[in-house]
């Protein structure tokens, strides 16, 4: 539940982060605003810190149901503390990794698509950004995925403890479910990945940003979709609560 509720914390900050960009530009636009405000530059930095927490805390859960299964004997991976200071870590990696960015001044305004963002060519930010985001974590999360699965395979092959296999199958089944919403953000997040190849070799179109923040909007509310159909605790949780409130509702009414 802990993993869980980091995952969903940071799914929340990431919608919340494209809010706020999403109204500073309707805003820009009705005003006929072309000029960067004040908060312009600290937008970009949340919104790649978002971003990157969002696939990492994903990458969190996949590494912890792949200790749970493979080094099930050592409980300390699988301990509050042990998920608490790996949580820690990961929130400073992230709210670090775009101050390089930021110092050397890669972060500038787009007059046309009314925000801050790193211009979009072959340079060291642009793969930096997108590797630390979205590219490393994306690839180890599938990475998991098919040591898990082929360790389950194997040991289904073998005689082991009815216990054992199924708890590793469960196991492969929520790192399955946390690829699915890998693929989601990887087939949404499809023209945001088009326009960074396209830009090291030409020139992208005159609003790239906003069709590919499109895409990334969309994408995101699939993903909450999915991870509170996925989430069952959380699922069950909810569902109690919301129902709890109509009842009480109902009652005063």
């Amino acid at each position: 539940m802990m993993l869980t509720g980091n995952t969903c914390l940071s799914a929340l900050m990431c919608g919340c982060c494209m809010l706020s960009i999403c109204l500073n530009t309707l805003k820009n636009d009705l005003k006929q605003i072309q000029f960067q405000d004040s908060l312009c530059i600290f937008r970009a930095y949340i919104t790649y810190v978002s971003g990157a927490l969002f696939m990492n805390s994903l990458l969190l859960q996949a590494i912890h149901r792949y200790f749970t299964v493979i080094y099930r004997t050592r409980l300390y991976f699988q301990s509050i503390r042990c998920q608490f200071l790996i949580i820690c870590l990961t929130w400073i990696f992230v709210l670090l990794h775009p101050m390089p960015v930021v110092f050397i001044g890669d972060i500038h305004y787009d007059g046309d698509n009314q925000m801050c963002q790193i211009y979009l060519k072959f340079s060291f930010s642009t793969i930096y950004i997108s590797l630390c985001s979205y590219g490393i974590p994306t690839s180890l999360i599938i990475f998991i995925y098919f040591k898990l699965f082929r360790y389950v395979h194997k040991i289904s092959t073998r005689v082991i403890h009815a216990t054992t296999l199924f708890r590793a199958k469960k196991e492969l089944k929520m790192v399955q479910y946390i690829v699915i919403l890998v693929v989601i953000l990887i087939i949404l997040g499809f023209p945001y990945v088009l326009f960074i190849l396209i830009s090291f070799f030409t020139n992208l179109p005159k609003y790239h940003y906003r069709i590919a923040y499109l895409f990334i909007h969309v994408s995101l509310v699939f993903v909450l979709i999915a991870l509170f159909q996925f989430s069952k605790t959380l699922k069950v949780a909810t569902m109690k609560r919301i129902k709890k409130r109509l009842h009480i509702v109902a009652v005063i009414t």
